[in-house]
């Protein structure tokens, strides 16, 4: 009976682990919980919100019960796998029975692996990847629990014995993400010292290895990419004179991509003052035309369709740099990415296949982009897949600034703050509504030619928005 009984109290607890959610993910911030121990909750409900190195998403829970047990306290980053809550699933049906430790306390026995068994039915998954299906089959993990992502490896040549000299003899110890970075800076993984547990390498071993000696930084470098929301302050002892604030999650991949960017991809950027009168008053025009009616109009949508024309007109613009390959990747499409700062940091989700939207529909894509970032719901394939970015860094009343291309893009535009300024129009000087541009784009694809005509059509078009009409 004993049996019997430990059997069906063990069954009454099921353990909800950490998503993997793919694209070199491997790890999340716990920033809140919405539910606390003695909690009923059900199949769908949103239990707490994470921060992965791409977005902040929330995470349902895929069954019935009370919450048992939170093994991680808000703030903490955790591994893909880890358990983060248990639930007691037939609650009242006897005394509670203790939950299996976490993950991290289990130690894979050094046997051949076993294939963890897909889950039934629903399965929980971040935000914007949708629900797996029940027939997929997961990676195979080692245990009854799996290990953290970040140190498997590292566990697995302990396992075998081998120690250091295994490690030193075999692939280098690294996350996907830090092979990535490797791959962008050009550094032999062989090469670096291993400063992590285990010898595994680490994002700051990468860096030193690129600048083993501090340098001058390029100008595009010591210039930030579009200016990014302050974070939440810091109370500040009094006399303090510095205060550290921790550096994750989306802001952290931020800072590395912005890093592996402006050493990876050659930037040139050119400017232009342009007359936006204009555009202006077609804006204010627009603003009271009932087929714009319930979507915001702004110049900044004018911005928007001006680029679009101007990367028909000009399509070589819209390409990528394949480094493995050595060929340029023409695009036949045009994500367009919109530069939004949050109190996380930057991000640039993007308006999939823009190049087929009419005005009024780009106008509510951009509305409905723009909200969804202020709220920090923007998901990770709202930011996947972007082939161009427009960054308004006027709107702090700035004049212009030469802007970091995001990662794997070729182009950047950059707007200025629009203001009145005195003009020559039509050989006289008035006061005339006058905004900067500036684009950034690739030097390995985009030549000056290229790069200069982009950015005369969509001055030309912002001076003379009728051009809207005869060049779309």
């Amino acid at each position: 009976m004993t049996t019997m009984t430990d059997t069906s109290n063990a069954a009454r607890f099921r353990e909800f682990k950490m998503p993997d959610v793919g694209e070199g993910l491997t790890e999340a911030e716990i920033l809140k919980w919405f539910v606390q121990p003695g909690d009923t909750v059900t199949d769908g409900q949103v239990v707490c919100e994470v921060e992965t190195a791409k977005a902040a998403v929330e995470l349902p829970i895929p069954f019935d019960g009370v919450v048992h047990e939170l093994r991680f306290p808000e703030g903490t980053t955790v591994d893909v796998g880890q358990v983060i809550i248990a639930v007691d699933v037939a609650p009242g049906s006897g005394d509670a029975a203790p939950v299996a430790p976490a993950a991290p306390e289990a130690v894979p026995a050094p046997s051949a692996p076993e294939p963890e068994e897909a889950p039934k039915g629903r399965q929980p998954v971040l935000v914007g990847y949708g629900v797996a299906e029940s027939s997929t089959k997961r990676r195979a993990r080692k245990g009854t629990e799996a290990a953290p992502a970040a140190a498997s490896a590292a566990i697995q040549v302990e396992m075998n014995g081998h120690g250091p000299a295994a490690a030193a003899e075999s692939r280098p110890l690294a996350k996907p993400p830090v092979r990535k970075l490797a791959k962008d800076l050009g550094i032999d993984l062989a090469t670096v010292t291993p400063t992590g547990d285990g010898g595994v390498i680490t994002r700051e071993d990468v860096h030193a290895a690129a600048t083993p000696a501090p340098a001058p930084a390029p100008v595009q470098a010591e210039t930030p990419a579009p200016v990014a929301a302050p974070v939440a302050p810091v109370p500040v002892a009094s006399g303090a004179r510095e205060t550290r604030i921790p550096v994750k999650g989306v802001r952290k991949a931020i800072a590395q991509a912005m890093v592996g960017s402006a050493f990876t991809a050659p930037h040139v950027t050119e400017f232009v003052t342009v007359d936006v009168t204009r555009t202006m008053k077609l804006v204010a025009e627009l603003k009271e035309d009932k087929d714009m009616a319930g979507v915001r109009v702004n110049p900044l949508l004018i911005i928007a369709k001006a680029l679009l024309v101007a990367i028909k007109r000009n399509p070589g613009v819209n390409a990528a740099w394949d480094e493995a390959n050595q060929e340029i990747v023409q695009k036949h499409y045009v994500n367009l990415g919109i530069a939004a700062a949050t109190p996380r940091g930057l991000i640039v989700p993007n308006i999939k296949d823009a190049q087929d939207q009419t005005l009024p529909q780009l106008a509510a894509s951009l509305g409905e982009l723009v909200s969804t970032a202020r709220e920090g719901k923007t998901s990770p394939a709202a930011m996947a897949g972007g082939t161009v970015t427009i960054t308004n860094v006027g709107v702090f009343g700035v004049d212009t600034g030469t802007p970091i291309l995001n990662p794997g893009e070729s182009a950047i535009l950059a707007v200025g703050a629009i203001k009145p300024q005195p003009w020559v129009h039509k050989g006289k000087v008035k006061p005339r509504q006058v905004t900067t541009l500036a684009l950034s784009f690739d030097h390995r694809l985009v030549d000056g030619e290229l790069g200069s005509k982009v950015l005369a059509d969509v001055a030309a078009i912002l001076e003379q928005p009728k051009r809207l009409i005869t060049w779309a």
